[in-house]
């Protein structure tokens, strides 16, 4: 069996882009990509608004912030590089009542503070950026966008294998053991030898990181997050990006309109909790997984404080009268009839033991394994930074350590 240098678990985005990282900072070095599905960027990768975030919404100096600035950047310059659709057309946040304004304020300064271009806007220059919604002050971010992420997911895979990096699909990872100078990853497709491994696991990235033997300091607590469509008589009420004032107690950005790359348009996401960790229907339900989560501390906690927000979500979630209120709140012409169901994706959001969420990315590591635990949003549009943080804070000083040794 022949050992690879570097081994990643999780074909989405950060797993490829830190592939892709790789062959530009270690262009000797072995690596191998396992994938569990067919594809690469079948779950998180590919169920989600397709935005490119500019990074406004973020806490300065977090690792969000900083990467997704970097990160947006890097992102654009590679589609437009390898031919993925990209379109940065710009957003809207709306305070539609006063009450929303201070934290419209807020949001305005965390962009200042980040360096992200935001300029506060009245109700007169929002009717011209979208003549369809109402607010009494917005804020105009022209560095947001919206992009086709399994397109370059699999432009990042492209990339590995040209390299002579290895992909390998429907390979689940069931074990890992760690030995004196290397990690035999055990899969569904035979066991894979690394010096190093990098989990990027996304919705099990704590179950793999408990295999590498370390104690996540967080669990994944899986949210689904349900869209739907205009028809395409009524996609002209969005133009491009129409966002609400988030709550800042959650980091969850609020049902907002979305124009894809392919000109459909999406009001989205809910925040429910899904009943299975790749739960993308409401009666998808894996019972040891649910159990787990609802007996979590962290969960217990959580859903204590915020049992109001819970239930809204959830009745959001059954009632489509519901979700169409929330969406009039911003388009106030949408009726049900406008809309019709899309497909749902399930976001890995972190939760401590103390119930508080993981408002940041979140990397640990052993001696052979280096864990992502928390990758949430805006992680796609971060991911080539990503890549490069990974690379550098964890793997540079491994890879120094070793001899080239060709897989």
């Amino acid at each position: 069996m022949p050992t690879y240098d570097i081994a990643i678990i999780g074909g989405g985005i950060v797993g490829l882009a830190t592939a892709y990282r790789l062959t530009q900072t270690h262009p000797d070095r072995s690596v191998v990509v396992i994938e569990k599905e067919e594809r690469v960027a079948f779950h998180q990768t590919g169920r989600n608004s397709g935005v490119v975030h500019s990074g406004v919404f973020y806490t300065p100096g977090s690792l969000k912030a900083e990467n997704c600035r970097e990160g947006k950047r890097a992102l654009v310059e590679f589609c437009e590089r390898e031919g993925v659709d990209v379109d940065m057309c710009g957003k809207v946040v709306v305070a539609v009542t006063e009450d929303e304004v201070p934290e419209l304020n807020r949001i305005e300064e965390k962009g200042r503070q980040n360096q992200v271009e935001a300029r506060r806007i009245g109700p007169d220059e929002l009717r011209e950026l979208e003549p369809h919604t109402r607010g009494v002050a917005a804020l105009h971010v022209p560095g947001a966008g919206i992009v086709d992420y399994t397109g370059m997911t699999e432009a990042l895979a492209r990339c590995a294998t040209r390299h002579g990096y290895d992909v390998k699909t429907n390979a689940a990872v069931t074990d890992l053991h760690t030995e004196r100078d290397h990690v035999t990853v055990t899969t569904t497709a035979g066991d894979v030898k690394a010096r190093h491994v990098v989990n990027c696991a996304g919705l099990y990235a704590d179950k793999i990181a408990e295999m590498s033997g370390q104690t996540p300091a967080a669990k994944v607590v899986p949210f689904r997050g349900e869209y739907y469509e205009l028809v395409p008589e009524r996609r002209h009420l969005c133009r491009n990006l129409i966002y609400p004032v988030p709550d800042p107690a959650f980091p969850f950005l609020g049902v907002h309109f979305t124009r894809m790359v392919d000109g459909s348009v999406e009001c989205g996401p809910s925040a429910v909790l899904a009943f299975a960790r790749e739960g993308y229907k409401f009666w998808d339900v894996h019972w040891p997984e649910l159990i787990d989560t609802v007996t979590y501390p962290g969960f217990l906690k959580l859903s204590t404080k915020h049992w109001r927000k819970g239930i809204h979500e959830l009745v959001q979630s059954l009632s489509k009268k519901v979700y169409v209120k929330a969406a009039q709140h911003l388009v106030p012409e949408v009726t049900a009839e406008d809309f019709v169901p899309s497909p749902s994706g399930v976001r890995a959001q972190a939760l401590r033991p103390n119930g508080e969420l993981v408002d940041d990315f979140l990397i640990q590591e052993t001696d052979r394994v280096v864990n992502v635990i928390n990758a949430a949003s805006p992680a796609a549009t971060a991911s080539l930074n990503i890549g490069r943080l990974i690379v550098q804070n964890y793997l540079d000083k491994r890879l120094a350590t070793t001899q080239v040794r060709a897989a």
